[in-house]
C-alpha cells in the first residue's frame, strides 16, 4: 500500500526537478549557442596556417597562450567545448587547447565584471583569476608531455587531414557556411547539455543540500563541501559569483575561493561534454587535476587565516 503523502511528495519533487532542469537549461543554452556560433566562424574564416603562427608549438609558451585566449572568447563551460574541439580540428596544439578549455570561463570579460559586481575589485577577484589562470597552464603543461592526440582526443585531427576550403566564396556563403556548422554543432553538444543537465537537476532535487552544508563548517570539510557543491549545482560561470556571495559569512574565504574555482572548470553538465572530445582517461585527468589544486588552494587559504 503507497502512503497517501507519497503521491503529494513525489509532485513537490517534480516540480522541483522541473524547476532546477529549467534555471540550469536555460542558463546555460544561450552560452552553448555563443560557443557553437564561435565554432562555426573558426571553421570559416580561419585555417591551419593562422593557428600555426598566432600558437607556438613550446609547451609552456603554449599553454600560456591558450589560457590567455580565454579572455577573449565571452563564452563559458558549455559554449566554450565545441569551440575547442573546433580549434583543434583546425590545428591548434593540445596543451593550448587544454588551457583555454580549463581558463576560457573565468577569464572571460563577462565573468570579469560579474565577479567584480558581487565581490568588488578585491581580493576575491584577483585569485579568483590568478588561480584559475595557474591551474589551466599546469594542466596544459601536463598534456603537452602527450606526444601522440590518439591518447587523448576521441577523433584526431591530423595535420594532413582534408580542410574545406571557404576562401573562393562569397561572404554570404561564408555565412551560410558557418550558420550550419552552427546548428549541426549545437545539436551534436546541446544532447549532452540535456543529459548533464538532468543529472545535475536530479541530483540538487534528492540530495538535501542542507545536510551538506550542516557538515561543511570545519577548515577541511567546508572546501571539500563547496568544491561538491560546485559540481552539483552546476551553475554558470557567468552568474555563479552572485550565488557564492550567499555563502559569505557562513563559509570561509578559502572553501568560497575553491568554489569560484573549481565550478567552471568541471561540472555535471561540462563534464558530459569533456567526454564526446576527449577518452576517458584525459577527462580524469582534467577533472582531477583542478580539484585537487582547488581544493590544495582552499586549505592554504583556510590554514593561513585568510
Amino acid at each position: 500500500m503507497v502512503p497517501a503523502n507519497f503521491f503529494s511528495w513525489l509532485w513537490d519533487k517534480l516540480n522541483v526537478f522541473a524547476t532546477v532542469f529549467l534555471g540550469i537549461f536555460v542558463e546555460a543554452v544561450p552560452y552553448l549557442l555563443l560557443g557553437t556560433l564561435a565554432s562555426g566562424l573558426v571553421e570559416v574564416f580561419t585555417d591551419r596556417d593562422q593557428i600555426t603562427r598566432w600558437v607556438s608549438k613550446r609547451p609552456v609558451a603554449s599553454s600560456i597562450t591558450g589560457a590567455m585566449m580565454g579572455m577573449i572568447f565571452p563564452v563559458c563551460e558549455c559554449g566554450v567545448v565545441p569551440l575547442t574541439r573546433r580549434l583543434f580540428k583546425k590545428g591548434l596544439p593540445l596543451s593550448a587547447g587544454i588551457s583555454f578549455l580549463l581558463a576560457a570561463p573565468v577569464l572571460n570579460p563577462i565573468v570579469l565584471f560579474s565577479t567584480a559586481s558581487a565581490f568588488g575589485w578585491a581580493d576575491m577577484l584577483f585569485w579568483r583569476f590568478f588561480l584559475s589562470l595557474i591551474i589551466a597552464v599546469t594542466v596544459g603543461l601536463v598534456f603537452s608531455v602527450e606526444k601522440d592526440s590518439n591518447n587523448v582526443l576521441k577523433t584526431v585531427f591530423d595535420s594532413h587531414e582534408h580542410e574545406h576550403s571557404y576562401q573562393d566564396k562569397s561572404m554570404t556563403e561564408k555565412i551560410r557556411q558557418a550558420f550550419l556548422i552552427t546548428v549541426d554543432e549545437f545539436f551534436d553538444m546541446g544532447r549532452y547539455l540535456v543529459l548533464g543537465t538532468t543529472l545535475a537537476a536530479g541530483l540538487q532535487t534528492f540530495v538535501s543540500q542542507s545536510t551538506l552544508l550542516a557538515i561543511g563548517s570545519g577548515p577541511i570539510l567546508s572546501v571539500l563541501i563547496m568544491l561538491l557543491l560546485a559540481v552539483l549545482l552546476s551553475i554558470c560561470s557567468t552568474v555563479d559569483s552572485f550565488v557564492a556571495l550567499g555563502f559569505v559569512g557562513t563559509f570561509s574565504f578559502g572553501s568560497i575561493l575553491s568554489f569560484l574555482v573549481f565550478g567552471p572548470m568541471v561540472d555535471i553538465k561540462s563534464v558530459m561534454m569533456y567526454t564526446q572530445v576527449f577518452k576517458r582517461r584525459a577527462v580524469f585527468y582534467i577533472v582531477a587535476i583542478p580539484f585537487m589544486m582547488s581544493l590544495l588552494a582552499g586549505l592554504l587559504f583556510n590554514y593561513l587565516g585568510k
